[in-house]
């Protein structure tokens, strides 16, 4: 769409669709909008854009409104993201600031992004995979046991007992700690794997037992991808708000909701930054009337995970694009910046 005109008139309806929720008819638009043209101007804009798919006419209304088309370019050609204001802001910074470990920070993250979108939320949890090392400690236990604490980039803590075939020595503890401090920190798990196995035959064959079941357990934690496959939903009963937007019905995407395939799948698409899927650009059926707003949250180096929120294809997009970004670029900055968990 080349014509700026109709962009504005197209852009016009549909702020005052979703706004409304009633078609929109040429006689509001003079009245609400300043396009400058004449009524008949706008009703020969309105005809053009709705033989182009960008517009339609529900049943025999005379007013016309958005199609996933429609909505696609007018989300396209957004000048600008509407920002939060301050109280909002504060209330983000407040409120995500006060978590207590990855677990709340998800939590924190679900709760405060339906609030502000009025929609539902979805936060992925950090992959251990795509972390790094921040922090490894080796406490020693009663008897022959002792306990291996990982501090990952994305704040997340991971606990592992060894039991040992005989106590260990202190000595030996401290020296096996400072070589796998050495070897790990501040590389990405996959690669502290790699070098943790090329460290067990660096120590006396009298040692290596022990050794060796540290370095193991390490290596599998390291290895763990749960949390991959994890997501936080919130905000469902948000849905209830529209069920006029989704046939009457909101059913079918109640029952997307419930397949995390689908939603990993959703969010995995927005890895370059912020997504929108509108209508049939999700690719599911249950999800024809719905908008999946999505992007990836870390540090700009590298992602840890994505979040997103799923409302109907009748959104305030440019608010809705505003809060996921925002969320995003908090929740990003205290799991790799601002917070560094007790070990």
């Amino acid at each position: 769409m080349s014509d700026e005109r109709r962009l504005d008139v197209l852009r016009a309806i549909v702020e005052d669709y979703v706004a409304t929720h009633e078609p929109v008819g040429s006689r509001s638009l003079l009245e609400r909008h300043q396009l400058g043209v004449s009524p008949a101007t706008i009703r020969g804009d309105m005809a053009v854009l709705e033989d182009e798919g960008y517009i339609t006419a529900p049943h025999t209304s005379a007013g016309r409104i958005p199609t996933d088309k429609g909505y696609r370019v007018f989300v396209d050609r957004l000048a600008t993201v509407k920002p939060l204001s301050a109280p909002e802001r504060r209330a983000i910074e407040t409120f995500l600031g006060g978590a207590v470990d990855v677990e709340d920070v998800v939590q924190r993250s679900v709760k405060v992004l339906a609030q502000l979108t009025q929609q539902v939320a979805i936060v992925q949890y950090p992959s251990l995979t795509r972390s790094s090392v921040r922090h490894i400690e080796i406490v020693p236990m009663e008897s022959a046991r002792v306990l291996l604490v990982v501090i990952t980039s994305s704040g997340r803590v991971e606990q592992r007992l060894v039991e040992l075939v005989e106590a260990p020595d202190d000595n030996l503890l401290a020296e096996l700690r400072r070589r796998i401090v050495g070897a790990t920190v501040g590389e990405r798990l996959p690669e502290a794997s790699l070098r943790l196995a090329e460290l067990i035959d660096t120590f006396r064959p009298e040692h290596r037992p022990v050794v060796t079941a540290i370095v193991t357990t390490l290596t599998q934690t390291f290895s763990n991808e749960r949390s991959d496959a994890r997501i936080a939903i919130g905000g469902t009963a948000n849905l209830a708000r529209f069920g006029a937007d989704f046939d009457g019905s909101i059913k079918p995407v109640l029952e997307a909701l419930e397949e995390q395939v689908v939603l990993l799948k959703l969010l995995g698409e927005a890895t370059g930054g912020l997504s929108v899927s509108i209508g049939h650009e999700t690719g599911y059926e249950g999800l024809s009337a719905a908008t999946v707003v999505a992007t990836p949250y870390g540090s700009e180096a590298q992602a840890l995970a994505t979040l997103g929120t799923v409302g109907p294809t009748r959104m305030d997009y440019p608010s809705t694009m505003a809060a996921v970004a925002a969320v995003s670029r908090y929740v990003g900055g205290i799991l790799t910046e601002h917070w560094t968990p007790d070990p």
